[in-house]
């Protein structure tokens, strides 16, 4: 898939998604010469983290999009809420950056009345934001003429329809709390390379990392299922998003019981 034809079939992610990559760069600035620290790591970490995340978020929506009709992706409705969405992150990202600049906390700070406000609007954008998976969902589910096998397509459904519920699940949850540390030492220094997930204690950001890249990973796993085992049945897409809900419900259960994920605390 060349950038030429994502930006010609959805115009509006795929240029917020080169904004994104391309704002990067001074934040990569600001991670070298600013050697502050938060929670036990770079402040600027974080921004960079989450610039990384909406990328590829953007482009994936970007790339399924042409599966939906074309007259659908024209019509002013699914037009305004690409704006709304685009807006949602943007003001998603002028609050995370923002926050490392201060050197506070950009989610779970309610450590003022304006603060509270703010981490509340932040959350009511990241469902926004997210709500593209479920609309897309039911635009590719409707459209005869995708050209996909019906493992594959079923598998693009399930993955972009159980996204927006797993992120609910799990974020919701870690909104109610004062952290996503259930247990540990609750800092980011030592965490697993990368990730930063915990090694002493249950981490909820394994279970909302795993939600939120559902709708990769379930068309991933029906692609390999009907490029090896056969393509013609939706039964098996459905088999492999019930495991995959049951997979990141475990690790959110293993988080709040305050245990590390897997192997992390080995590594």
């Amino acid at each position: 898939m060349t950038l030429p034809r994502l930006s010609a079939d959805s115009p509006r992610f795929t240029s917020l998604a080169l904004f994104l990559a391309i704002s990067m760069l001074p934040v990569l600035g600001a991670h070298a010469l600013d050697q502050r620290v938060f929670q036990g790591i770079n402040v600027w970490t974080k921004p960079l983290k989450f610039q990384l995340a909406l990328v590829v978020y953007l482009l994936t929506l970007a790339w399924f999009a042409r599966l939906a009709p074309v007259a659908t992706r024209h019509q002013g409705r699914w037009i305004m809420h690409e704006q709304a969405i685009g807006w949602a992150i943007v003001a998603e990202m002028v609050w995370i950056g923002g926050a490392a600049a201060w050197g506070t906390a950009s989610h779970f700070n309610q450590s003022t009345p304006l603060l509270a406000v703010v981490y509340g609007f932040m959350g009511l954008a990241a469902i926004l934001l997210t709500t593209a998976t479920t609309t897309l969902a039911v635009a590719i589910d409707r459209n005869p003429d995708t050209g996909l096998s019906p493992t594959v397509k079923a598998g693009l459904v399930w993955g972009l329809g159980l996204t927006l519920p797993l992120t609910l699940v799990t974020a919701g949850t870690m909104s109610l709390l004062s952290g996503h540390w259930v247990g540990g030492t609750g800092t980011d220094a030592g965490g697993l390379p990368l990730m930063g997930w915990s090694r002493d204690g249950g981490d909820l950001r394994v279970a909302h990392f795993f939600a939120t890249h559902a709708m990769q990973l379930i068309p991933l796993a029906a692609w390999v299922w009907a490029r090896f085992l056969g393509h013609r049945k939706r039964w098996p897409a459905l088999v492999m998003a019930l495991m995959y809900s049951g997979f990141v419900l475990w690790t959110f259960a293993q988080a709040l019981r305050g245990l590390p994920f897997g192997l992390v605390s080995m590594m």
